[in-house]
């Protein structure tokens, strides 16, 4: 037996009236939730699956199938609302998916190019579309292997890191120490619940500590495609649902801070509000802390089954990314790469691979007292024409600090200045862009300034493939793709 079904179990007897998971339409409490995971459970090992995929929006009912596919060691692949059909084929074929469950079986249907397969009720709004069989042999998944998660990837072919029980639930009780949870939080489903920081942040760890999980529909917390936000549905959203915790990506928080600091009210009743799955800049941090929000950042890989290191209650050093989790062992490459042990990682779709060492491609530090500091992606340093490294992050977070500057692509490899693409938000002007610029520059020694940018032509999402799903920028694509425009800036 799992150890969440094992909490669930001393839940339902210590606390059978808690609210367990609650969506727009109906709840289910601790009592009820062991019987309906069985139930649910039950019904997937009747239909034998080699394995499940699941594209649906959030809801108790995708929450309750991953739960009920973890209790009855199915795999499972969740599926990002934001893939192309052909990604989302590519996903199904090489993972040997054999049934989907999803809440748009038109898409999925559309996708597959076989608009008469049959579609059957499965559970809740999650309708059961069983794939036809391929003379193609499918590669089997590594034995331990519960969920595939895709990274990266966005417009070739996603990669799937193949994680194992065990590994994602002994990052959620770690999670649950480190951030304090209890069975009085009221943790508020913000990211799409494929993300796997918000599959283990947002279910396993709430579950675990007794706790309540909101999850209504993505857009009713202001979530559109792949980055739309409405950020004030957002705030809207976490006062409504009285969320004690919840999981931003840092284009998120600088979105609420720009609404707190345009007047804006700012939620009560948050007590840990994390914030991950890309750099957070230490001006951001401190203007989110002057609003009063609770935010404490993380870092994480979705091969070590999301959460590597996170700042806690009364555990917090600004500008870290915290201390690592207790499982977690942390080593120094001798460029500065973070290697990680302590996660048996089964490896990569096709690529079978048990590691007990992971090359994050990271580079960082460890201080005096354990807290882990961030300086840059190994691949994303660039050394200018006066032989100084830049990472780029630390430049590009100082400008989306700005009022002004939503997103920033800086660059400048064997340049004698760092140039960037900038995206602006909707109502900022070239003179309001410029003067963020300025300031970010202030903050900045002279090899790392900005002299000179361009406006991007849209923003930097996945499903233009110009960031990953977690928000990074996949800064080649970028550069590829405004080449002409960058290169014409350092003309004399």
């Amino acid at each position: 037996m799992t150890s969440i079904s094992v909490a669930l179990q001393k839940h339902a007897i210590g606390a059978p009236l808690q609210i367990a998971l609650q969506d727009e339409y109906s709840i289910l409490t601790y009592g009820e939730l062991p019987g309906e995971m069985r139930q649910l459970a039950s019904r997937l090992r009747e239909i034998a699956p080699r394995a499940i995929a699941i594209l649906a929006d959030n809801g108790i009912a995708w929450a309750l199938t991953d739960l009920a596919a973890h209790a009855a060691a199915i795999p499972i692949i969740p599926l990002p609302l934001f893939f192309s059909p052909a990604q989302m084929v590519h996903v199904l074929k090489v993972a040997g998916v054999d049934h989907v469950l999803t809440d748009q079986p038109e898409r999925l249907l559309e996708a597959l190019q076989k608009p008469d397969l049959p579609v059957v009720p499965f559970y809740g709004n999650l309708q059961r579309v069983q794939l036809p069989t391929t003379a193609t042999t499918v590669t089997p998944l590594p034995a331990n292997t519960q969920k595939v998660t895709f990274t990266s990837g966005t417009t070739g072919e996603p990669k799937g890191v193949c994680l194992s029980a065990d590994a994602m639930e002994r990052v959620a009780e770690s999670l649950r120490v480190a951030s304090a949870a209890s069975r009085h939080d009221r943790h508020l489903c913000l990211l799409p619940l494929a993300t796997l920081l918000e599959n283990i942040g947002g279910i396993y760890v709430p579950l675990l500590a007794g706790a309540t999980i909101c999850l209504p529909r993505l857009a009713k917390v202001g979530m559109s495609g792949s980055s739309g936000l409405d950020v004030r549905r957002l705030l809207g959203a976490l006062a409504d649902w009285q969320a004690s915790t919840a999981i931003m990506v840092p284009q998120m928080l600088q979105a609420v801070v720009t609404a707190g600091q345009a007047g804006a009210s700012m939620p009560r009743s948050l007590r840990y509000l994390a914030v991950g799955g890309a750099p957070v800049c230490s001006s951001l941090f401190e203007n989110a802390c002057a609003l009063g929000l609770p935010v404490f950042e993380g870092y994480g890989l979705s091969e070590c089954a999301s959460v590597i290191a996170v700042n806690g209650p009364g555990n917090v050093r600004t500008g870290s990314v915290g201390k690592p989790l207790p499982h977690v062992q942390i080593s120094f490459a001798d460029d500065d790469e973070i290697l990680i042990r302590g996660i048996e990682w089964q490896g990569y779709l096709g690529d079978f691979q048990i590691k007990e060492q992971i090359a994050t491609g990271d580079l960082g530090y460890l201080d005096e007292d354990g807290f882990l500091y961030l300086t840059g992606r190994k691949k994303d340093v660039f050394i200018t024409s006066f032989g100084r490294n830049v990472a780029p992050e630390w430049v590009e977070g100082e400008l989306v600090s700005h009022p002004g500057v939503a997103q920033a692509a800086v660059f400048g490899e064997s340049q004698p200045f760092n140039s960037a693409v900038i995206v602006g938000y909707p109502d900022a002007t070239w003179d309001a862009i410029q003067a963020a610029l300025d300031k970010a520059n202030q903050r900045l020694p002279d090899y790392a300034r900005v002299r000179a940018w361009i406006p991007a032509s849209e923003s930097f999402t996945p499903t233009n493939g110009l960031t990953t799903a977690n928000g990074r920028l996949r800064r080649a694509e970028i550069h590829k793709r405004y080449a002409l425009q960058i290169d014409a800036l350092y003309q004399p």
